[in-house]
């Protein structure tokens, strides 16, 4: 690592070729000599540049990183000059113009991270080593983000994160050459609390069921934080492991534990799983201390809610971005996405193009690919454009600020994709927060 400490302005200088070398000196050995050989790390010498996109091929969040790919392949497309341009004709910052990045056209590799950490880092240390990736990003987990994440620190390359929602991801595990898009937990809690106290009030007692891992405790956690402050009451927390399947024995206590609300902080194919079979139990026709029981699913995507079907009917969450969304950007890559795939695009993809564009963009003011370089020209960065209005990357811990989206599954669907609804957009002073409530400590960069 460099010398420099870990302030904004240093942040923002680039690092002298002497500096670069002694940097990589203090690397791990996983990586060979070959990525180091260069300025940065796999500086682009051809009339390419390579993307590595890291997603769930398989696993239980495998429908989310199917559609993460297809979003990267078009902006790819987007980035190149080919198709209709997608939300680069309606993103603020015009640096890009069709024409690849600073000359150099775009390529990309791909790796599967199965929704484990440990595959995910070797995914992404085979793309930087093997195939000379510039940038990694994807992910539908936070543990795999955060290990990947880990991972292109000590490489030297920047990290675009995909689907991520832990706040741990730009909280105490935040690295200077990473960068999120999505939003957190702790925004969740912010966004969605009030409008549980307006619908169901705050005598409520829940009962929550928690992706044992990073993110489902993060979502655990915020949850409680703004619930147990407006006087909800925690009955109970129940671990769950990832890809379960079968939750009905955690399901059943549920029955007798007094609680009224059941939190499901469960993600993909298990939130599909766990919701259906909270329904099937009857849950939702219970009268518990005098009230209608309630299901919750804090984090909503709308595959998530089209694989659960009429179960999300009446049930509230919050999301990034949805594609009815009525603005320019978001038109303009529901129709892009549409025509290339035949049905609309997911959070997911949303947010993963926003990210292959958003650092094409960053490169492309830099004039170069090295990381110090592109995180110079994010930190800070303010545009619109990209579907949810007015956005900031943050300088302080690299995490966007926008608008968050409360959404209930709708009760009157007009197709298969049209399964939610947003009925409350929070703003973003509503959610924001300072950068050090969440912990964690950039550093400086790292170009290899």
């Amino acid at each position: 690592m460099s010398n420099e400490t870990p302030t904004n302005n240093s942040r923002r200088n680039i690092l002298k070729g002497t500096v670069a070398i002694a940097a990589a000196s203090t690397m791990p050995l996983i990586f060979s000599n070959k990525a180091f050989a260069a300025n940065y790390t796999n500086e682009p010498t051809g009339s390419t540049v390579t993307f590595g996109f890291n997603v769930p091929q398989t696993g239980a969040y495998a429908d989310e990183g199917a559609d993460e790919l297809r979003a990267y392949k078009l902006a790819v497309q987007h980035i190149n000059g080919e198709g209709d341009g997608g939300m680069m004709n309606t993103f603020s910052s015009k640096a890009l113009k069709g024409n690849g990045v600073n000359g150099k056209k775009v390529v990309y590799v791909t790796g599967d991270t199965q929704t484990k950490s440990d595959a995910a880092r070797a995914s992404a240390k085979r793309m930087i080593e093997k195939d000379g990736a510039v940038m990694i990003t994807g992910g539908s987990s936070s543990g795999v983000a955060i290990a990947v994440q880990g991972l292109c620190q000590e490489a030297g390359v920047i990290f675009m994160a995909g689907l991520t929602h832990s706040n741990d991801t730009t909280g105490k595990d935040k690295k200077a050459n990473g960068f999120r898009h999505f939003f957190n937990t702790e925004m969740t809690g912010a966004a969605l609390a009030p409008v549980l106290k307006n619908n169901y009030g705050t005598d409520r007692v829940a009962y929550h069921l928690t992706a044992d891992y990073t993110w489902g405790h993060s979502q655990e956690g915020s949850i409680r934080k703004y619930t147990e402050s407006m006087g909800w009451k925690t009955a109970q927390a129940v671990p769950t492991p990832v890809g379960a399947g079968d939750f009905s024995q955690y399901i059943t206590p549920v029955l007798n534990s007094g609680a009224d609300v059941l939190v499901l902080n469960h993600y993909g194919k298990d939130m599909v799983n766990s919701l259906t079979q909270a329904i099937q139990f009857g849950l939702r026709d219970r009268q518990v201390n005098g009230k209608q029981f309630e299901i919750v699913v804090p984090l909503y995507s709308r595959l998530m809610a089209a694989g659960a079907g009429e179960n999300v009917k009446g049930i509230f969450g919050s999301t990034n971005w949805h594609w009815s969304l009525q603005d320019a950007g978001s038109k303009a890559f529901v129709k892009s996405f549409g025509k290339a795939y035949g049905f609309p695009p997911s959070q997911a993809a949303h947010t993963t193009y926003c990210q292959a564009i958003l650092y094409a963009d960053a490169c492309q003011r830099a004039g170069s690919f090295k990381p110090s370089a592109v995180g110079a020209a994010l930190e800070g960065f303010k545009f619109d454009g990209l579907g949810n209005g007015p956005t900031e990357y943050r300088a302080e811990d690299h995490q966007c600020f926008k608008d968050v989206l409360v959404v209930k599954g709708k009760e009157n669907p007009s197709s298969k994709f049209d399964v939610l609804e947003v009925v409350e957009v929070t703003p973003r002073a509503q959610v924001e927060y300072e950068a050090s409530m969440l912990g964690g400590n950039l550093g400086p960069y790292n170009n290899g």
